[in-house]
């Protein structure tokens, strides 16, 4: 009796499965490494820029607030704080004079922040140095811009993998 097309993938799926976790795993570790390597980097931009009151994740809150006007639910889901505590660190951005909040007016619940002058310098800088390294990364990290749309592409489709595991319990 010959195997159909799915009896015969299924046959060779368990193997697939063990020979693919190192992979997995590896994607893993530079999924969380890769992030630990950028707020070291941000943190360097700012040893470099002389600013020593906020630490890598607040400047990295302060360039995703931008020009936007939001509330922490909305930056939690819109960046990505490994470890850190979101509103602790709007708190203290506040007391440091780079954020303003305000109650809204529809929710006196929700507490919407935005920019002072002073972030504004710290988001610019940050911007900056984006800059530079998308004006370098191919040339100095030998990365082309077709293969960090692959990475994008690869990241996306990890991203939608683990949100469907989450909501649909898989």
């Amino acid at each position: 009796m010959a195997m159909t097309t799915t009896q015969a993938s299924m046959a060779i799926a368990p193997n697939d499965n063990v020979a693919s976790k190192p992979a997995y795993l590896e994607a893993l570790t530079y999924v969380e490494r890769l992030h630990r390597r950028l707020l070291d980097v941000i943190k360097d931009e700012l040893d470099r820029i002389g600013c020593s009151e906020i630490n890598s994740v607040q400047a990295l809150l302060l360039f995703n607030i931008g020009d936007a006007e939001m509330t922490a639910g909305e930056l939690r889901t819109r960046g990505h704080y490994l470890g850190s505590n979101v509103s602790y660190n709007l708190k203290k951005l506040v007391e440091a004079g780079y954020i303003s909040h305000q109650r809204s007016r529809l929710d006196r619940r929700s507490v919407r922040v935005r920019l002072t002058d002073k972030g504004r310098a710290i988001c610019k800088s940050i911007d900056e140095l984006y800059n530079k390294h998308c004006r370098s990364v191919a040339e100095v990290g030998d990365i082309s811009i077709a293969e960090l749309k692959l990475i994008n592409s690869t990241l996306h489709k990890l991203e939608r993998f683990w949100t469907d595991q989450i909501r649909y319990r898989l």
